[in-house]
């Protein structure tokens, strides 16, 4: 079965109850039955954008434990494709995580993602391969 992308966006509305796209991020997770892998930036970055909701990066981290969230991707053996993401798309601003997802998507070759970014639209996995949002973006 190919896994689904997870993106940071996700992680904060999934244990943030007052997030507006909440209650569409936990329907969309109820649904995939496939492994949810991430990066260790997603990670990061969802704990410290949850620090102040008291367990919030806690019950990341338990997620990650649990092998719910799996963190496959390796920075030193990908830091090339990283590198070369970061050039490609930094007009767009990209992010060290998006970097990290996209260079993901091409190592497990697919381009399912659970993210409420929009610039998912406009990366490309695998030089022309377009991502497919599992979450409405509108």
């Amino acid at each position: 079965m190919k896994p689904v992308l997870l993106d940071t966006g996700v992680i904060v509305a999934l244990l943030d109850r007052s997030e507006r796209f909440h209650r569409r991020c936990v329907d969309a997770i109820a649904t995939i039955e496939a492994p949810l892998i991430t990066c260790e930036a997603v990670i990061a970055e969802s704990c410290y954008l949850l620090r102040k909701f008291k367990g919030a990066p806690e019950a990341v981290m338990a997620n990650v434990s649990a092998g719910i969230f799996q963190v496959p991707f390796n920075l030193t053996s990908g830091a090339q494709a990283v590198q070369r993401l970061l050039r490609r798309y930094h007009d767009l601003k990209i992010d060290l995580a998006d970097a990290c997802l996209i260079a993901l998507g091409e190592e497990f070759v697919t381009g399912d993602i659970l993210t409420l970014d929009r610039d998912f639209l406009i990366y490309r996995w695998g030089r022309h391969h377009a991502f497919r949002p599992l979450i409405p973006l509108n």
